[in-house]
C-alpha cells in the first residue's frame, strides 16, 4: 500500500503542476512574443506559444522533490547525489532552451550547452559504466574513464537532439516521451526483482508532467514545447542510466525517431547541407506533406510503434531477443522510409507534369 500511495502522490503532483503551469506558460509566451512564426517549418496558420516545456520541467522537478519526503526504501547510497545532478543538469538545459526561445542560439552554442549539461550528469555519478552483452547475456566489465565519459556524452547529446528533432508535429515528441517514461517506470517498479521503488518514481514523475502538457499539446495543439525539448531528452537519457543502464529499453522505444535522426543527418551531409539545420525532411513532415495522413494519425502511428517495442522490453529478459527485435525494427523503419520517399517522388513528378 505504501508503494501505491507513493506512485499516486508523485504522478498526481507532476500532473497537477503541469496543468497549472501551462496556462501561465501560454500567457508568458504571448506577453513576451515567444511564439512560432506562422508559415515556418511547421507551416502554422497562426503564431503559437513556445514555452510549454516549462510545464514539463516544473511538473517533473516539483514531483521528484516531493518524492524525496516519502517514506520508501532507497537502495542506492548515491541516489540523492545523482538526483542533485539530474536536477542541476535539467535546470541548466531547460534555461538554455528558454534562452533559445527568447533570443535564438546558433548550433555551436547549443552543442556546447549540451556538452556542459552532460558533464554535470557525469560529475554527479550519472554515467554508462557497462553494457549487457546481447550475445552472452552477461555484463561487460567496467570501462576506462575515457570510454565511460565519451559514451555518456554521446548518449545524452544524442537523446537531447533526438527529442528536439522529433518535436515537429502536434503531440509527437511528448507522446513518445510519455511512452518511454512509462516503460522505464514499469521496468523499475514491476519487472525488476526486487523492485526499485524510489528509482521508479523519477520516470513516473516525468510521465505525469508529460500527460499534463499533452492535454494542451495534442492535435490541435494550443502550445509548443519549444527549446525545452532538450530538457526532455536529457531527462530520458539520464533516467535510462540511473538505477542500472536501461539503454536497450530506450533504444527500442525511441528506435523510430533515433533512426529518423540518423537518416536525416546522412541525407543533409550527402546533399552538402548543414546537418544541424532543421528542415522538413523528417519522416513526420514528409508524411504530412503527402497529404495522406493527418497530424493525429501520424502521432497515433508513432505511439503504436513505440509502445509495441516498449512492451517487448517488458515481457522478455533475453538481451538477444531485444537485439533481434531492434534489428527487425530498423529493417522495417528503413523500408518505410524508402516507401515514403517513393510516394513523395511520385507526387513531385505528378505536380511538375501538371
Amino acid at each position: 500500500m505504501l508503494r501505491l500511495f507513493a506512485f499516486v502522490i508523485v504522478f498526481n503532483t507532476a500532473l497537477a503542476t503541469a496543468l497549472l503551469v501551462v496556462p501561465l506558460a501560454r500567457a508568458l509566451s504571448f506577453r513576451h512574443g515567444v511564439t512560432s512564426v506562422p508559415g515556418g517549418r511547421r507551416q502554422e496558420r497562426a503564431a503559437m506559444p513556445k514555452l510549454g516545456g516549462m510545464a514539463i520541467f516544473l511538473g517533473f522537478t516539483v514531483a521528484i522533490i516531493v518524492a524525496q519526503f516519502l517514506p520508501i526504501e532507497r537502495q542506492d547510497p548515491y541516489e540523492v547525489f545523482r538526483l542533485a545532478g539530474l536536477t542541476l543538469g535539467g535546470t541548466v538545459i531547460f534555461l538554455l532552451g528558454v534562452l533559445d526561445d527568447f533570443r535564438g542560439l546558433n548550433w555551436f552554442q547549443i552543442f556546447l550547452g549540451q556538452i556542459f549539461t552532460s558533464a554535470i550528469a557525469i560529475i554527479f555519478q550519472i554515467f554508462i559504466a557497462f553494457f549487457n552483452n546481447p550475445f552472452t547475456g552477461t555484463q561487460t566489465g567496467e570501462w576506462s574513464p575515457v570510454v565511460t565519459v565519451t559514451l555518456t556524452l554521446f548518449w545524452l547529446v544524442l537523446m537531447m537532439n533526438t527529442v528536439n528533432l522529433v518535436d515537429g508535429s502536434d503531440g509527437l515528441a511528448g507522446g513518445i516521451a510519455l511512452i518511454a517514461a512509462f516503460v522505464l517506470f514499469l521496468n523499475s517498479a514491476v519487472r525488476l526483482e526486487p523492485p526499485q521503488t524510489s528509482v521508479s518514481l523519477l520516470p513516473l514523475a516525468l510521465a505525469g508532467a508529460l500527460l499534463g502538457f499533452l492535454i494542451y499539446n495534442y492535435y490541435p495543439a494550443r502550445i509548443y514545447m519549444g527549446g525545452s525539448a532538450w530538457f526532455l531528452g536529457y531527462a530520458l537519457g539520464t533516467l535510462s542510466i540511473i538505477g542500472g543502464a536501461k539503454m536497450a529499453t530506450i533504444l527500442l522505444v525511441m528506435g523510430l525517431p533515433l533512426m529518423d535522426l540518423g537518416w536525416q543527418i546522412v541525407n543533409r551531409i550527402r546533399h552538402g547541407n548543414n546537418p544541424f539545420r532543421g528542415d522538413r525532411g523528417h519522416l513526420h513532415f514528409r508524411l504530412l506533406d503527402t497529404g495522406i495522413f493527418s497530424p493525429r494519425q501520424i502521432a497515433l502511428c508513432y505511439y503504436s510503434i513505440c509502445a509495441f517495442f516498449g512492451f517487448l522490453t517488458l515481457v522478455t529478459t533475453s538481451q538477444m531477443f531485444k537485439f533481434i527485435a531492434f534489428a527487425f525494427m530498423l529493417v522495417c523503419i528503413a523500408t518505410g522510409f524508402v516507401a515514403v520517399g517513393r510516394i513523395s517522388a511520385l507526387q513531385d513528378d505528378e505536380g511538375s507534369s501538371s
